[in-house]
């Protein structure tokens, strides 16, 4: 792995650190969910109404509480991933409404959409978690809407996936259904198989569903991935300093909450902010000051010693063009080399979020494994300076036929998903076609191609019959 990319001086860093102290210690974070307040209570925080003020010895603290390395397990031990300050984990969109097809017409997400989202997640050499909620169902009645999502996940893919964020219910029926998948609430405990998206309200706010969420999580000891989305500009200052100290108060507080709860807790901290286009007022998540609120998130996460989540494929882009391309790696490649650890939207996401594209997963999933590639780094192994091969090749020979060419070419040199390398005369021969439109060809292979992981059948049923049972209660 190489090292680390740092945005920041160690000045700088502790800097932004004292602003954060202020911000949570004069200003406070307003949680509107009762039962948060009275936790904080109970731990004799100053609270007034709603809003929490917080000591610095407080947060320091409790922050120390949160460990700097977890798994989160999957159904197929093999495919379980470790979230620190090293490992990269992807995973697909999540949250867009509309479906983008080649030639930019936009549709409303369907269930056909997610189970496909999931499927292409779970082939993909490079995307190891399939991540939760990658599309909205909206034919799907929202009361049930995460189960269905959920079962997805299990059916489709044995890589880990997340839990609902659909408040206390949503939490629980999440970690109900794992519990038919990894035993007991305390095997559970104690080995981590959910993480859920915690999101504050920007500025320095958390509201009741979020809240019921991470509390219900934080009592069953699963990963919390608490992330600000801090517009600058907007909803946020227009300073960027200023955004990552209030990006970084408002996590800080959910990370405190959390260990409160349960001490222990997995926390990461996470960033989704970027600038607001002043032309239009939209938020741009494409952009230069995205990558690096991203690599300033993870620096900090190294700095309170917890792992850190951002960036992916972002762009502005409105179809899968060259703009799509060149900010979707430009936000990637500065998670990966930051230090990121856990990386959502890092495949089909476009127009800030909003929706996802077929064509734009599989170009993003080619640019992952160019970005897996860099980070790799070299191998300096002695056998891998080939000096034998050097001295039997001489001066002007090649290695064409040596053996070790044809030992190491797989290991050594990245071969190519989409993109194309041959000739001219070829390429027009083929049809002269664009890379989208391979990746149209490419994922409609993938689906037809596509084997289903084995899952038991009794555990099948099991969740079927939950999911029946619950869809009665609460429709």
């Amino acid at each position: 792995m190489i090292p680390k990319f740092d945005v920041l001086t160690k000045e700088e860093v502790q800097k932004v650190n004292d602003h954060t102290m202020k911000i949570l210690a004069e200003v406070g974070v307003e949680f509107t969910y009762d039962p948060a307040i009275k936790v904080f209570n109970e731990a004799g925080f100053k609270t007034d109404g709603h809003r929490v003020y917080f000591k610095r010895e407080d947060v320091e603290n409790l922050v120390k509480k949160a460990p700097a390395e977890f798994k989160l397990h999957a159904r197929n031990p093999e495919k379980t991933v470790t979230c620190n300050h090293t490992e990269l984990n992807l995973t697909p969109s999540y949250g867009p409404p509309y479906i983008y097809d080649l030639k930019g017409n936009r549709r409303y997400s369907n269930m056909e959409d997610y189970d496909n989202i999931v499927k292409l997640t779970h082939v993909s050499e490079n995307i190891n978690h399939t991540g939760g909620n990658v599309c909205e169902p909206i034919e799907i009645p929202e009361e049930i809407r995460h189960m269905r999502m959920l079962m997805s996940h299990i059916k489709y893919s044995d890589k880990p996936f997340m839990g609902s964020a659909y408040g206390v219910t949503g939490a629980a029926d999440s970690i109900k259904m794992c519990e038919f998948i990894f035993g007991s609430r305390d095997v559970l405990k104690k080995n981590p198989a959910l993480i859920t998206l915690i999101n504050s309200i920007t500025p320095l706010k958390y509201d009741d569903r979020m809240l019921g969420a991470l509390m219900t999580y934080a009592e069953a000891g699963q990963a919390l991935l608490i992330s600000s989305l801090v517009m600058s500009g907007s909803t946020g200052p227009v300073g960027m300093a200023a955004t990552v100290a209030l990006q970084n108060a408002e996590i800080l507080a959910g990370i405190c909450l959390a260990q409160l709860i349960n001490p222990g807790t997995p926390c990461i901290m996470g960033s989704t902010s970027g600038p607001v286009d002043m032309r239009g007022m939209s938020l741009s998540i494409g952009s230069a000051e995205t990558a690096l609120y991203t690599a300033a998130t993870a620096q900090m996460a190294r700095y309170y010693g917890v792992p850190s989540r951002g960036g992916g494929g972002l762009n502005d882009s409105k179809i899968v063009d060259a703009q799509a391309g060149y900010e979707s790696m430009l936000t990637l490649f500065a998670a990966a080399t930051s230090g990121i650890t856990y990386v959502l939207h890092a495949a089909g996401i476009m127009q800030y979020y909003t929706s996802f594209s077929y064509e734009k997963f599989i170009i993003d999933d080619e640019i992952a494994g160019l970005v897996r590639k860099f980070i790799k780094g070299y191998n300096f192994s002695e056998e891998m300076f080939l000096m034998d091969d050097i001295k039997q090749v001489g001066p002007g020979g090649h290695f064409l036929y040596q053996p070790s060419t044809f030992a190491h070419c797989r290991n050594e040199l990245r071969d190519v998903y989409v993109s194309d390398r041959g000739n001219w005369q070829d390429w027009v021969a083929g049809g002269s076609r664009t890379v989208a439109e391979v990746a149209c060809d490419k994922w409609q292979q993938i689906l037809k191609d596509y084997e289903a992981p084995a899952i038991d059948e009794a555990l099948e049923k099991e969740l079927s019959a939950f999911i029946g049972k619950r869809t009665e209660e609460l429709m």
